[in-house]
């Protein structure tokens, strides 16, 4: 079996390769190919440098669009997605679930994505990053995750569209990684934290989608 590898070595200012064979055991040294001086090979090395560089420093691109999947909470039934997309300054919401009791739900980001509890616990309280008071999604101020109340119909289906200028798919408060919750009861828009809205039917996490 013949091996063929670069050796290099240096001779005066030039850094020259041979070709090195092993054959039969035995290490031979060919007619020497290549030669690059010191200058080309520093030129080289700053080259990869900078590209390196510039690797690390080019920030992500822009997420355009995130779904999170619910599933139920022990002992519930509740399951659907809710999409979220980047449409000019503001982000479509479109919700379809399933597996509710007829009428309103409070449903909102919250501020962990773990959905590890049967409860939907772990995903602590609202998202939010401005530390403004919960209120109804049109308000002035509000939770980043408040997005008020979704209301099934008499087959416990639910599903709505809204285009929300708060929330964010990208940067600093961005809900990419958030826990969604649906709840047991309505949300009355006022109750502080959480506006009273009980338990936690299903959760799932926001992560980026396919534009």
């Amino acid at each position: 079996m013949l091996f063929v590898f670069p050796c290099p070595y240096f001779n005066a200012l030039v850094l020259e390769f041979d070709l090195c064979q092993i054959k039969k055991g035995e290490l031979v040294l060919t007619k020497n190919t290549l030669k690059l001086t010191f200058a080309v090979v520093t030129s080289l090395l700053v080259l990869w440098a900078g590209l390196r560089a510039v690797a690390q420093n080019t920030p992500p691109a822009a997420v355009t669009k995130a779904i999170a999947v619910l599933h139920p909470t022990d002992g519930n039934k509740v399951r659907g997605t809710v999409t979220f997309t980047q449409v000019g300054d503001k982000v479509k919401v479109v919700a379809h679930i399933e597996g509710l009791t007829p009428g309103n739900h409070g449903f909102h980001i919250h501020e962990w994505g773990d959905c590890s509890s049967k409860d939907g616990m772990a995903t602590g309280g609202h998202f939010n990053p401005a530390g403004a008071p919960h209120a109804a999604p049109e308000a002035a101020q509000r939770h980043a995750g408040d997005m008020g109340n979704i209301e099934a119909n008499q087959e416990g289906v639910a599903h709505l569209e809204f285009n929300d200028p708060v929330m964010k798919l990208s940067g600093p408060g961005s809900i990419i990684g958030r826990g969604m919750i649906v709840h047991a009861n309505p949300d009355d828009l006022k109750t502080q934290p959480t506006g009273n809205a009980g338990g936690r039917l299903a959760c799932g996490v926001i992560g980026v989608a396919k534009p």
